[in-house]
Formats: C-alpha cells, structure tokens, sequence
C-alpha cells in the first residue's frame, strides 16, 4: 500500500503539480520498460517511481526527468 507521507517527502522546490506529474511520468516509463522486456511487475509501477523520487535516484530538472543512468 502507497503511504501518502512519501508524496510529501519530495522535492519541496517544486510544485506539488510538478511533482505528481513527474511521479506518473516515471511510473508510465518503469511500466513500459518492464513491458517491453516481457517481466512481470510484483511492485506498482507508481510504488517504484514515488521510491525513485524520495531516494533521489530520479529528479525534475527544467521540466523533466533526469535518472541516475542519464
């Protein structure tokens, strides 16, 4: 189960917009990758991409998402 505090513990320089947009972005993207690799998800992809963003491995810079691989 998602905890909403995990929401809050985000990035507070941003818009609490920009960051449920980027959150979803992210989990479409997670979503799509485990897609076209033919794996099966035991995690919620937004599970994955809230996780991403309150360890600050993914991060909104000018609009978009940067990860640690870019």
């Amino acid at each position: 189960m998602l905890n909403p505090a995990d929401m809050y513990n985000l990035n507070q320089k941003n818009s609490p917009y920009a960051n449920v947009i980027a959150v979803s972005k992210r989990a479409r993207e997670i979503s799509e990758a485990y897609e076209e690799q033919h794996e099966i998800m035991t995690e919620k992809p937004l599970k994955l991409a809230i996780g991403e963003f309150v360890q600050e491995r993914c991060r909104i810079v000018k609009g978009s998402i940067k990860t640690e691989d870019d």
